[in-house]
């Protein structure tokens, strides 16, 4: 089991569609990073028991959380609470690198 990584050296980006790596997992939880090209996104969905926390590592990001809607730059954390309808996307003009957590995980 890994204790550490870098979350630099491991992201990674796709020209057609976002690119997700993991970096822990466990059977409670999980952490991923998120490489988004200007103009990706995960469109809206529902984890219906898990809790779900983006953290802008660079870029900024066009987040709906609920009904809310919100643009988060580097160092921005957004919760996503189980249940609810959420959703990223990479507005441009800079990639987007997002830490994302899962718990418990599905």
């Amino acid at each position: 089991m890994r204790h550490w990584v870098s979350v630099e050296e491991s992201v990674a980006f796709r020209p057609d569609k976002l690119c997700k790596v993991n970096l822990f997992e466990s059977p409670r939880m999980f952490c991923d990073v998120y490489g988004l090209e200007p103009g990706q996104s995960q469109g809206g969905h529902v984890h219906e028991g898990s809790d779900k926390v983006y953290f802008v590592v660079s870029g900024e990001g066009r987040f709906q959380v609920g009904t809310e809607e919100q643009t988060a730059g580097a160092g921005t954390a957004v919760f996503a609470p189980a249940g609810t309808l959420h959703s990223v996307a990479n507005p441009g003009p800079d990639r987007l690198v997002l830490l994302v957590f899962m718990a418990p995980k599905p």
